[in-house]
């Protein structure tokens, strides 16, 4: 591809994402595109600890990406802001945070297993952010890898209309290149693949002969799929009864960035072959800046402002990420909007307050390079802020604007934690903090039953992760206690015309609130909390059910069961009486407490309890054992599916199992298989968990 210029600066910036399940090689082609840009001179390898963005020890100890982490390259003039994120389930925060501030991504895939739970993960978090897509097929060299099944399962499980604009040449070992069917040309890599001075280098000719049928099949079913989604496509496709390459480009990359299809490619990472199509890729499908729309945020007056992707515009940042250290915080921007310089002073519109711009960097994971100023369309870390979150704005102090941070998922588990040594409970106490401001889906509480200090996440490895972090950096001694999950109760039949009367009287103004309450479960038992009023005739004022409802939202905090939270229901406020003088909000926000604390005493309760799906893959012999072990869990099998490789066949399984019944079963499931086996496990929610023998003491964590 030629270099091009452009008018505008930011039309040449892309900020990028890769996304994928555990193992799908989504390191290694961060590694191979920092390589191909001449980024770093030496391919980092997962295996040998030598990866850029994997540079936490724990990351290289484990293998596998924890944290998100940030590198910029440049590649045929353009300037690529890269994010490589955690492909395990425990760490779906990080890649939530990442997806709020990119504006497209790359999601790889494994040749041999295709769509995995995790892809299909990353890819609705992805969808529900808008960020656009491009598929990358990796491992195109494994024993038993195939592109069209491959692209099946993308179809199946994922729901895009799958644009696959090239075609391998070879399979298996044997796999050399791809044949381009956008220009219809072949793409070729030589070289040793293990050597980085003789490292394979792209060469590009005409199609071979024994492929040229092939490649004509699949760039017709390529024309077709673009025309039926594409209005001009399809009107020079009937005229001239194909398209031409420039039109099938931009027709591609309007249906990449709408969402209505996604552009396929394939290739071997690891041996360093489809790398360049990559990024021309991502140059020529996914979007800049300012081809994405204006972001929106909260005025100080309650409206909504647009800020456009403009350098001259009021500053609008959102800070995504923080690492906070003994030496200070470095805190990661994306700028939306506007300029930022070293010493500039800017208003962090969540916290209220002003603070002050000490550095900029540019980032490549673990390393920074001085920055003299930031503009809109830039990914960066700055050092000096104090109070700034995951999730805050920074704006300019004379234009005000909050903008929409990333969610924040629920933990799900929990431990109890304490220092070994008494004399280092305060600096346990500061590791916390810490590690809490760094990671927003971590809590730390103090259980008011047992006075121990309560850790929870989302999940075994995510707090496994967390304490070890506390025993490297801060060379503390903790213990840990048993991990809990978090159990949830909810109405499983409820009561209606449930009367509550709040009368105080000590002598100076009193309180009186009157309210009837109706509550029922809903649909779904995890499915949240709803308020109404029924109330006619004005007998509770407008001020007062707002009250009540606020009343209600505390008393949510502990069921009648076990002191869980309470969720799945809906309180209908029908009827009250209010008090000339002695009515006011705090007495019906207490009438709203207690009275939905005693109506779900009235109720019939049901304790609910996190369940995950659980795919486990395993030899064929192994398959009875698996099943037995998963039903002694209270597994309950939805799915099951065998594949062959050459001679070896797998067998997958699909489950539905209880979070609670999970832990440990990673060495479980090494031992019935001899090691062969692996497992991955998703959230699904909560359902109910047996009752009385599995509910938990009071002083469980929750």
């Amino acid at each position: 591809m030629r270099n091009l210029r452009h008018a505008n600066p930011l039309a040449a910036v892309r900020n990028l994402g890769i996304l994928a399940h555990v193992d799908a090689g989504k390191t290694t082609v961060t590694e191979r595109i920092l390589y191909a840009t001449g980024t770093t001179r030496k391919r980092g390898e997962v295996h040998d600890g030598t990866t850029v963005t994997d540079f936490d020890p724990q990351e290289r100890d484990r293998g596998i990406t924890i944290f998100a982490a940030a590198v910029s390259c440049a590649w045929d003039g353009h300037r690529i802001n890269l994010i490589d994120t955690p492909g395990h389930v425990d760490f779906a925060d990080e890649v939530e945070r990442s997806l709020r501030v990119l504006d497209g991504a790359v999601a790889v895939f494994d040749a041999v297993a295709g769509v995995e739970p995790q892809s299909e993960s990353v890819w609705r978090q992805a969808d529900r952010h808008g960020v656009p897509r491009i598929a990358f097929v990796n491992k195109m060299d494994r024993a038993g890898a195939e592109l069209d099944a491959a692209v099946a399962s993308i179809r199946e499980r994922l729901h895009p209309v799958p644009l696959v604009v090239q075609s391998p040449i070879g399979a298996e070992d044997a796999f050399t290149g791809v044949v381009d069917l956008v220009r219809l040309r072949a793409l070729t890599w030589t070289g040793d693949d293990t050597d980085d001075d003789t490292a394979a280098a792209a060469h590009e000719g005409p199609v071979p002969d024994d492929l040229r049928e092939e490649a004509n099949r699949r760039r017709r079913l390529l024309e077709e799929a673009v025309s039926e989604l594409h209005p001009a496509a399809l009107e020079e496709f009937c005229a001239a009864g194909s398209l031409g390459a420039g039109t099938l480009t931009a027709a591609l990359r309007d249906l990449t960035r709408s969402g209505e299809g996604v552009v396929v490619l394939c290739g071997s990472a690891y041996r360093n072959r489809g790398v360049e199509p990559l990024l021309d890729a991502v140059l020529a499908y996914l979007p800049s800046p300012l081809d994405v729309p204006p972001v929106r945020g909260t005025h100080d007056d309650g409206g909504e402002r647009e800020r456009a992707a403009d350098p001259e515009a009021p500053l609008a940042a959102l800070a995504f990420k923080v690492n906070a250290t003994a030496t200070g915080r470095l805190t990661y921007l994306r700028l939306y909007s506007g300029t930022i310089e070293k010493g500039d002073t800017v208003w962090d519109a969540t916290a209220r307050r002003t603070e002050r711009i000490g550095r900029i960097l540019r980032v490549r994971a673990d390393r920074h390079a001085p920055l003299d100023r930031a503009v809109a369309g830039d990914i960066v870390a700055v050092v000096g802020l104090k109070s700034a979150r995951a999730g805050s704005t920074l704006c300019a102090p004379s234009a005000p604007l909050v903008l929409e941070p990333p969610g924040v998922a629920e933990p799900v588990v929990s431990v109890a934690v304490e220092a070994l040594r008494g004399t280092d409970t305060g600096r346990l106490a500061s590791a916390l903090a810490r590690l809490v401001e760094e990671d927003p889906s971590l809590v730390v509480r103090t259980d008011r039953e047992t006075g121990q200090t309560v850790l929870s996440g989302m999940g075994e490895l995510h707090l496994e992760v967390a304490v070890e972090k506390i025993r490297r950096d801060q060379g503390l001694a903790v213990d840990v206690g048993r991990p809990r999950v978090s159990y949830r109760e909810t109405v499983g039949r409820g009561v209606s015309g449930f009367v509550y009367r709040h009368v105080k009287q000590d002598g100076g103004a009193g309180q009186f609130a009157h309210v009837v309450l109706d509550v029922e479960p809903l649909d779904t038992p995890d499915s949240g909390f709803e308020f109404r009023s029924a109330v006619v005739g004005g007998r509770v004022p407008q001020e007062y059910v707002r009250a009540v409802e606020a009343g209600c939202r505390d008393a949510l905090a502990e069921g009648p069961l076990g002191g869980h939270p309470v969720t799945g229901l809906r309180v209908t406020l029908t009827d009250g009486a209010t008090h000339v003088k002695d009515s006011s909000d705090t007495a019906f926000r207490t009438a709203g407490r207690f009275g939905l604390r005693d109506a779900l005493r009235a109720c019939a309760t049901v304790l609910l309890e996190p369940v995950v799906e659980v795919t486990v893959t395993v030899p064929e012999d192994a398959v009875g054992g698996v099943l037995g072990d998963l039903a002694a869990r209270r597994g309950r099998v939805t799915g099951s599916d065998t594949r062959t490789s050459g001679t070896a066949v797998t067998a997958t399984v699909t489950a539905t199992v209880p979070l609670a019944e999970l832990f440990g079963y990673a060495t479980r499931l090494r031992s019935r298989t001899q090691g062969r086996g692996t497992f991955t496990a998703r959230p699904t929610g909560y359902a109910p968990a047996p009752a009385p023998a599995s509910k938990p003491s009071p002083a469980s964590a929750r």
